[in-house]
């Protein structure tokens, strides 16, 4: 038997703590845009969160659907990114108010009580509109499945990417025959590699961005790096802590080093400007592809460096969910079945925006093979290093917020690695000890690990 619902209150008091850092600048614009057929037999109310470019695209992507469907109407609104989009979700949820489909990061499903805020997809009617298990990365679909049942459907992965310009890098001898990146695989050939660009960097720009002290950007970075020295940070279960304090040092003591050395700067808010006016090096997520190519750059992106051995770079993935309702059901739960399955198997005009489509097989669409940068940097797909499953993980959650400035004052030299490492170990015993306000328990507990 599930649960019972949380109450209105109980919401409302966990929306306190579930409550995220930022908006990073991609806060979206209210939108709400109804394009419905006068003739439609079926409406389906759909939430996103999509500003700019992804908005654009997300917008182009709904038109083309209901130019091919005109019997499913779609209602769609695009609401603020970050707290604001996750409290309305979750208190229309909560309410019996919730749109029959949503957008959510896939880390955060753990933290809105599968069962209780969400309802489980059906496979067979996804099936039916040709989405299936098969199509997608295994660790990608594992992530979204809680207690046997499918809560996400994956539209894409977003990752922490490398970005170089070619006319540095070349300059630098840094480039492969093919004319990309050459591949670096310890911390002493990343460090020559900066040595040498360094000397080819014109003008008063920093040889690499790293985002030193932004918070989430630095627990992002670090967590790359940990995860490819096989670092974790919770058990299996979620109820323990694993951090490794000596291997998190030695990521931490790596982070620093490209400010000591004096390739990067404290201050990280200008390093994608800084990269289209020369540097040779920034590391970013690759929802920078637009800006990049809009600034008509050569420039390629890989995965971030694979220097302590075994590759991985952060991703999270933007998700299909389906808000609880009481009475969930019928041809308008089918109409969202039918859209989401669609904008999946659809998503080449979604990779435009830098994202990696998680439907495999749009993959080997010669479409998509042939943007650039995007083919570049596709296998972070099959080295994803994610957040633990637990309820206060997940993109901008609890966890980010408490850990990233922890991470980003060693970065910049207010705190030192070791003892940097020992708090965050600290911060990630005391998450695990808080009890889930949406149900009651704490990871410690068993509460919301998937």
């Amino acid at each position: 038997m599930s649960p019972p619902l949380p109450s209105r209150r109980g919401v409302l008091g966990g929306i306190g703590a579930l409550a995220v850092a930022g908006s990073f600048g991609l806060a979206a614009a209210n939108r709400s845009a109804s394009a419905l057929a006068s003739d439609a037999d079926v409406r389906v109310r759909y939430w996103n969160l999509f500003s700019g470019g992804d908005g654009a695209n997300m917008i182009a992507m709904l038109d083309a659907f209901r130019a091919a469907n005109p019997r499913v109407g779609v209602l769609d609104s695009t609401l603020q990114w970050g707290n604001p989009y996750y409290t309305k979700l979750a208190m229309a949820a909560s309410g019996n108010r919730a749109p029959d489909l949503a957008v959510m990061h896939l880390g955060r499903i753990p933290g809105f009580a599968p069962g209780q805020l969400l309802d489980p997809w059906d496979v067979r009617l996804l099936a039916e509109y040709g989405v299936r298990e098969a199509d997608f990365n295994p660790v990608l679909w594992k992530r979204a499945v809680v207690d046997g049942k499918l809560y996400g459907l994956p539209l894409d992965i977003h990752a922490q990417l490398c970005f170089y310009r070619r006319d540095v890098c070349e300059k630098a001898g840094l480039l492969g025959a093919d004319g990309d990146l050459a591949k670096v695989t310890s911390p002493e050939d990343w460090f020559k590699a900066l040595k040498a660009a360094k000397k080819a960097v014109e003008g008063a720009v920093h040889t690499i961005g790293i985002k030193a002290d932004e918070p989430n950007f630095s627990w992002w970075f670090f967590l790359s790096f940990y995860t490819q020295l096989g670092g974790t940070c919770l058990s299996a279960d979620g109820r323990e802590v694993t951090l490794d304090t000596d291997k998190a040092t030695q990521v931490l003591e790596f982070l620093r080093q490209h400010l000591t050395d004096g390739y990067s700067t404290a201050i990280g808010i200008a390093d994608g400007e800084s990269f289209v006016n020369g540097s040779a090096f920034t590391w970013e997520g690759n929802w920078s592809v637009p800006v990049f190519s809009g600034a008509k750059l050569d420039y390629g992106a890989t995965p971030l460096p694979p220097v302590f051995g075994e590759p991985a770079t952060h991703t999270e993935s933007h998700c299909f969910v389906l808000p609880h309702q009481s009475q969930r059901g019928g041809a308008t739960n089918e109409g969202a079945h039918q859209l989401a399955a669609y904008v999946v198997k659809n998503a080449t005009a979604w990779a435009r925006g830098g994202h990696i489509p998680a439907y495999l097989p749009t993959l080997d669409d010669k479409k998509y093979v042939s943007l650039e940068p995007q083919s570049e940097y596709v296998s972070a797909m099959d080295h994803m290093a994610v957040e633990p499953s637990a309820w206060f993980a997940g993109s901008t959650g609890l966890l980010a917020q408490r850990i990233g400035p922890v991470i980003a004052s060693s970065n910049v030299g207010s705190a030192k690695p070791d003892a940097t490492a020992r708090r965050m170990k600290d911060v990630l015993e005391k998450l695990v000890a808080m009890k889930n306000p949406m149900e009651g328990r704490s990871a410690a507990e068993g509460g919301s690990a998937a």
